[in-house]
């Protein structure tokens, strides 16, 4: 063991007379375990606050999504099989995408369609998972429903259509119940002009993304009805793609936009949600820095301590520069105890960090408000690199906290010390 890390230990040990020393250095090794501690656990939760919102999205949303500069796609059937072609591509699958008004007996509301082929609805955007109550092989499917026009009950035959949890509360409606979808852009003649188009459905099944903004403005149609109610004849609005690795997206629909050529593009995941995940990452790197200004606080604690150290062994420096020390080697013996406490203190923020993650995660004994947050407990996922990450800029203040009073020690003059005891 060098001598200077020998004398670095020796002084973290207290003396009856420098206990006051001792108290403040255990006060900057708690101050940095605390800081690290909070840092990683507050990196965690963000982390999996990210991570389970980016999966809801994925759940309910293509990976890459392909659309036509000329507007609607009309030679669907060849694309599709040019883009499964495409190193990385799992499945693809036409959609239509259109705004309409549905309304019931009980309410009214503005919602957006998402026409798919019933048999291809859980290859690109499993939405079988999410279905709550009926049955998703109701999709487009006729049902013979009994309505009642006046004093008179008839039999009709309707095409099934899904809609979200929260859309069927506002509308008070169930599986079975009919829906009228109603199309104010495009209309058709009637007794006393032209009339906004109008359908009727049945509600095959009802689904739960998990999300509100999908589950209260999202329903789903059969292609062949989306094709007939907005009048797309054989077109359809692009086709979605999944991918096997999420986060080689961008890479994928470069290539499939090379495929396809010029009258095609390409978005995937990450550039249709830039907004969203850039506010998300903004955030974290605000949360770290903020949050790292309790590190810094410890290093405040640790300039002063060496600063009083230094004060109080001046005749120890003394002596140890007489005795043939150099000036560099006085600095490193107070590098050395500040690396030490940035060191313990930073080692036991990580254990902990890590065991209040696994509370976090293991018991959920933190629960979140109904109705504000899209999960009812924290969210917690835990990377190694995180706390790799929070770890470097502890110990890297704690060091950079050390270099003034080490210096001060260093530039001690052995004679002036001597002369004055």
């Amino acid at each position: 063991m060098r001598y200077e890390l020998f004398i670095s230990l020796r002084y973290l040990r207290a003396k009856r007379r420098e206990a006051f020393i001792s108290f403040i250095t255990a006060i900057s090794t708690i101050c940095v375990m605390i800081g690290v501690m909070t840092l990683n656990i507050v990196l965690a939760v963000m982390t999996g606050f990210e991570e389970d919102l980016r999966n809801r999205i994925l759940g309910f949303n293509p990976h890459v999504v392909i659309s036509s500069t000329t507007g609607t796609i009309q030679d669907y059937p060849s694309l599709v099989e040019q883009i499964t072609q495409v190193p990385g591509v799992v499945a693809a699958a036409p959609f239509i995408y259109g705004q309409v008004m549905v309304n019931s007996r009980q309410g009214v509301a503005g919602v957006l369609v998402r026409g798919v082929e019933p048999t291809l609805a859980s290859t690109v955007v499993d939405v079988g998972t999410h279905i709550r109550e009926g049955n998703l092989a109701g999709l487009g499917q006729p049902h013979g429903i009994t309505i009642r026009d006046g004093t008179e009950e008839r039999t009709v035959e309707l095409s099934g259509i899904l809609v979200g949890v929260e859309l069927a509360q506002q509308l008070g409606v169930l599986p079975g119940d009919p829906i009228s979808v109603v199309s104010p852009l495009r209309t058709t003649p009637g007794p006393l002009g032209m009339i906004p188009k109008i359908k009727r459905f049945v509600v095959a099944a009802l689904f739960d993304s998990g999300m509100y903004e999908y589950d209260s403005t999202l329903i789903y149609m059969a292609l062949r009805d989306a094709q007939h109610f907005f009048e797309l004849g054989e077109g359809v609005t692009g086709i979605e793609v999944r991918v096997t690795d999420v986060y080689e997206a961008p890479q994928i629909a470069r290539r499939i936009e090379e495929t396809l050529g010029l009258l095609y593009r390409a978005r995937d995941w990450t550039e249709i949600n830039r907004n969203l995940f850039a506010a998300l990452a903004l955030e974290k790197v605000v949360y770290f820095i903020v949050l790292l200004l309790i590190v810094l606080v410890a290093a405040f604690n640790i300039i002063a301590t060496l600063i009083m150290v230094v004060m109080e062994k001046r005749k120890d420096i003394a002596v140890l520069k007489s005795m043939g020390a150099t000036s560099r080697s006085i600095g490193r013996i107070f590098v050395y105890k500040g690396l030490i406490i940035g060191v313990v203190g930073t080692l036991l923020g990580s254990l902990l960090g890590f065991g209040g993650c696994w509370l976090l995660d293991r018991y959920h004994f933190i629960k979140l408000p109904e109705g504000v947050f899209y999960v009812s407990t924290l969210p917690v996922k835990i990377y190694g690199e995180n706390f790799f990450l929070v770890g470097l800029a502890s110990i890297l203040i704690c060091l950079l906290a050390t270099i003034y009073p080490a210096r001060q020690a260093a530039r001690l003059a052995p004679v002036e010390v001597i002369r004055y005891e």
